[in-house]
């Protein structure tokens, strides 16, 4: 069954809502700066959830005459503009934070606050948990950083949470602030990592592990005609891959067995990936290409081969045939 993702971040926001409005009672019960800072998070999720809707439903769209490799690239920039969000709360919660060390503050109902709190951070985790998995499975860029940044939130619920504790049994109201302080500046963090994974998205980045994963399923798979390929470039459109790449096949195959090879380099790497879509350009071998030909039964060889070629994210990448030094 194909999963919708649009569905999933509408469950994910509803959730959202829900605990930003008990985390926000928590914070009244006990007039903690560390729940508070949490329940300031807490908007941001649902900020960030509401635009990661939007960009779900834009991606979704099919190619046109101005977008012809589609809409996915608003994913990184949903996922940039979480990560925006998310270094503004981390700001604000470091503020807050510091101005309760200065003006400080009666503490009540820990209790109450801590059980609310545990809750929130067990549901996010759960609600990350989930998209995180899902984004591996749809390869969404934008359910991905939804998941993370429920997660980074569950962990700043559940160092509170022991903050609170702390705090409930010495009395040492100054870990409030304390907590706080750090929950702002692990938030900070995660910001900053989101917003530099999405601009290296919308700057083209080469994805390694990706890459890695498409060039070992090549190796595994490689066909003796495929005599070189380089010039392999990856690029990511929300959950669309498009992949080019030059490939080196011997210059005496006829049309019909050129398509054929292509086809099944193609399937070997849509076993990697489902959604990749590809330009391929077909070399006919040269001279110099028979010191690394696998070609067992060839009546026009020249050279003798000399050794295979390793190919690996270095020298599959480069615009030029792989040459013997």
């Amino acid at each position: 069954m194909k999963l919708d993702s649009r569905k999933i971040l509408i469950i994910s926001l509803i959730i959202s809502i829900i605990l930003s409005s008990i985390k926000f009672s928590a914070w009244i019960l006990t007039n903690s700066t560390a729940i508070y800072s949490d329940a300031l998070e807490s908007i941001i999720n649902i900020a960030a959830g509401g635009f990661a809707l939007f960009s779900i439903h834009l991606a979704a769209k099919p190619k046109d005459i101005n977008h012809p490799y589609g809409h996915g690239k608003i994913e990184f920039f949903s996922s940039g503009f979480e990560g925006g969000l998310i270094i503004i709360a981390g700001f604000a919660i470091l503020f807050k934070a510091f101005w309760s060390m200065i003006h400080p503050v009666i503490i009540q109902n820990l209790s109450i606050g801590v059980l609310l709190i545990a809750f929130t951070g067990i549901i996010n985790f759960i609600t990350g948990y989930y998209l995180i998995d899902t984004a591996k499975k749809t390869n969404s860029v934008t359910l991905q950083a939804d998941g993370k940044h429920l997660i980074s939130d569950a962990i700043s619920s559940i160092a509170i949470v022991l903050g609170l504790v702390i705090i409930k049994f010495t009395s040492y109201t100054i870990i409030d602030s304390i907590i706080s302080i750090a929950a702002g500046l692990f938030i900070l963090y995660q910001g900053i990592m989101l917003l530099r994974k999405s601009v290296a998205g919308l700057m083209d980045e080469t994805d390694l592990p990706l890459l890695s994963k498409i060039i070992n399923a090549i190796k595994l798979e490689r066909r003796d005609e495929w005599i070189d390929v380089h010039n392999l470039r990856i690029q990511k459109y929300g959950s669309t891959i498009h992949m080019d790449c030059h490939i080196t096949l011997p210059y005496y195959l006829e049309l019909s067995e050129v398509h054929q090879q292509i086809s099944v380099l193609e399937e070997v790497i849509n076993n990697e990936n489902t959604e990749a879509e590809f330009f391929i350009h077909t070399d006919p071998c040269i001279p110099i290409c028979c010191q690394y030909c696998r070609m067992k039964k060839c009546a026009v060889r020249q050279f003798p081969k000399i050794m295979d070629i390793e190919w690996n994210t270095e020298n599959m990448v480069k615009n030029e045939k792989h040459r013997i030094e």
